[in-house]
């Protein structure tokens, strides 16, 4: 056969691979608002970037007639590329061939993938459409995907790993995205579970869709599953590209700057965002964008446990995390799941090199018998280790309410925050004046001939006394007392005294957080 004849051969074949399951599967995928994962791919990569490797990959199945079957790249497709200019590894399955089941060579071109991924020192991508385990091909399709995830835990904290769900997740193949950093989910399209509605009705009796057992707004609202939620494709794809303008491309490097811009402060300024009454709420985010290059902020897990915010802001040009107690929703107290949500977000800040601002006012911890037999003491002291297990710069500014546990936890310098500022009007004790009052002069107000009018007056006492930020800073527990117009001079020059910080840690094989 000459050269002509052999580079023929190669574009018939290639041609045969890059149908996936052939047009009547294109169609259907297409029908039901989805786009083919070559296109996703496309999409989410810089233009003409994609260089796709192990096409010709096939099955290695025998039973069940598995041999008379031609499943094209074996339902998924795994290359390189570049996003924002930056190389990436990547993969999507296809659901057009065999539901994009996984089968013993499936997983093998994901993780020989992935162990590219980690041996570059490059982000990987993985796009899920898949209907499980293939199981014609028994054990192995359960190995699989037990060797994706060993790979998935030995990259976290090297490279960052991002998982897009867009279409069927379901089973074990739910744990892959559960153990990478962010998961991008679509209304309508994503669908994540352990075990499906036919298996809960079969074994409990209970009637429940797919869309309301694991769609993309229970898992972005109610588990804490998702980080992004998108109502289509392309806004997913979209936020993608925004969130790795933020991350670093893996563990030894820091996030690109960018050219630095001041704050639209003609619409957000600090000293008209904090009401005057101590007990109205206002919107944390509008305090980030307060102090933010260009009043621009990136929040992650918007819809989760709402009394708690975090995201991607920067400042003078240098990505920082953001962690603030969101008065708007429950006074900013902390809970189960703010905790988990906090404590997850300061872990990832901390292994890739992200300086972390802690904006603070709470009331403490949330009371409760549920809170108490949720396991508030477990998931609580989450948010204490992640914090003190930081080692890059760490500022906070206490803003207003900073009460008991709370004080602690919200990155105090206890927990060995580098800067600690607060505002005048911030109030740091135990507990809130009118509770402390009520318990210290409890005998001497029950005594007194006008009870409230005493106990009124033994409140302001407390106020005076501790509800400041003067006796914390009277202990050094806090660096300086500013003016909120001067917040973000006095980060920008806290964020320039400790870029070079180096912090030594206990030599150990790992810690034991509070799981």
């Amino acid at each position: 056969m000459s050269i002509k004849q052999k580079s023929l051969d190669l574009r018939e074949r290639m041609k045969s691979a890059l149908s996936g399951g052939g047009s009547k599967a294109i169609e259907k995928q297409k029908a039901v608002g989805k786009l083919t994962a070559r296109e996703r791919i496309v999409a989410i990569l810089d233009p003409k970037s994609f260089h796709e490797y192990d096409l010709f990959v096939e099955h290695a199945a025998k039973d069940f007639d598995m041999d008379k079957k031609y499943l094209a790249g074996d339902g998924v497709i795994t290359g390189t590329g570049t996003l924002g200019s930056h190389p990436v590894c990547i993969y999507a399955q296809d659901f057009t061939v065999a539901g994009g089941s996984l089968g013993y060579m499936h997983a093998k071109k994901i993780t020989k993938i992935m162990d590219h991924a980690m041996k570059m020192k490059v982000p990987i991508i993985g796009i899920n459409d898949s209907g499980g385990a293939r199981i014609q091909e028994g054990v192995n399709s359960l190995a699989g995907y037990g060797e994706i995830f060993f790979r998935n835990t030995q990259a976290s904290g090297v490279i960052p790993q991002i998982s897009v769900i867009l279409g069927p997740c379901a089973g074990g193949a739910v744990y892959s995205p559960a153990l990478t950093d962010f998961v991008f989910v679509v209304d309508k399209i994503s669908k994540m579970f352990i075990t499906g509605p036919e298996v809960i009705k079969t074994v409990l009796g209970e009637e429940i869709s797919m869309e309301a057992l694991g769609g993309a707004y229970v898992h972005a609202a109610k588990t804490g599953n998702a980080h992004f939620y998108a109502e289509s494709e392309q806004e997913c794809f979209g936020q993608i590209k925004q969130l790795c303008t933020y991350i670093p491309w893996n563990n030894t490097k820091k996030p690109d700057r960018f050219p630095k811009k001041p704050p639209r402060t003609r619409i957000y300024k600090l000293d008209e965002i904090m009401p005057t009454d101590p007990k109205e709420p206002y919107d944390v985010r509008n305090v980030v964008k307060a102090i933010c290059d260009n009043s621009e902020f990136f929040e992650i897990q918007e819809h989760f446990a709402k009394n708690i915010v975090i995201g991607f802001t920067r400042i003078d040009g240098e990505t920082i995390g953001i962690v603030g107690n969101q008065p708007a929703f429950l006074a900013g107290v902390l809970d189960v799941d703010s905790s988990d949500k906090a404590a997850r977000f300061i872990r990832y800040c901390d292994a890739f090199n992200i300086p972390l601002l802690t904006l603070v006012d709470l009331p403490g911890y949330l009371p409760g018998v549920d809170q108490e037999h949720a396991g508030v003491i477990r998931h609580g002291a989450k948010i204490l280790y992640a914090y003190s297990e930081a080692t890059v710069p760490k500022l906070t500014v206490i803003m207003r309410k900073a009460y008991g546990g709370g004080y602690i936890a919200m990155c105090s310098h206890h927990l060995r925050a580098d800067f600690v500022f607060a505002w005048p009007m911030a109030e740091i004790a135990v507990m809130g004046p009118e509770g402390a009052a009520n318990i210290i002069f409890r005998n001497e107000i029950k005594k007194a001939e006008d009870p409230e009018k005493v106990r009124l007056q033994k409140v302001e006492e407390y106020k005076q006394k501790f509800a400041n930020p003067y006796v914390a800073a009277a202990y050094g527990y806090v660096d300086a007392v500013i003016e909120p117009s001067e917040t973000r001079k006095m980060i920008v020059h806290a964020l320039e005294i400790s870029s070079s910080k180096d912090v030594q840690t206990p030599k150990k094989k790992h810690g034991v957080p509070p799981f």
